[in-house]
């Protein structure tokens, strides 16, 4: 059984940093997409960074240049540098992973595009 695991979130003012990991247990397949997404009150879920088996990464807009995905070798953890937070930052953070290749519409975040989902990790970001 597949089973995601959220850690790092926390409360940071504004300009700061924080570093989430995803620990990947139970995935046997040989390729991946595997990706951040979040979710603020209110809000639809929104794609944050992606990343494949194949080296290729994906980031949104709104993040791009203060966030940061990686991993360790192999698949596990999934990691999401963020830096220069902002307020608009906020929500519950997860992570994500599927056996196919990334969708060209995972900024969507629709659960349909991943088969595995960790149950999250709060970032509040205060101004």
């Amino acid at each position: 059984q597949v089973q995601l695991v959220e850690s790092g979130g926390g409360s940071v003012q504004a300009g700061g940093s924080l570093r989430l990991s995803c620990s990947v247990s139970g995935y046997t397949y040989r390729t991946y997409c595997m990706g951040w997404f979040r979710q603020a009150p209110g809000k639809e879920r929104e794609g944050v960074a992606v990343l494949d088996s194949g080296s290729s990464i994906e980031y949104a807009d709104s993040v791009k240049g203060r966030f940061t995905i990686s991993k360790d070798k192999g698949k596990n953890p999934l990691y999401l540098q963020m830096h220069s937070l902002k307020p608009e930052d906020t929500g519950m953070y997860y992570c994500a992973a599927d056996p196919y290749a990334c969708s060209t519409t995972w900024f969507r975040a629709e659960s349909s595009d991943f088969a595995y989902w960790g149950q999250g990790t709060q970032v509040t970001v205060s101004s």
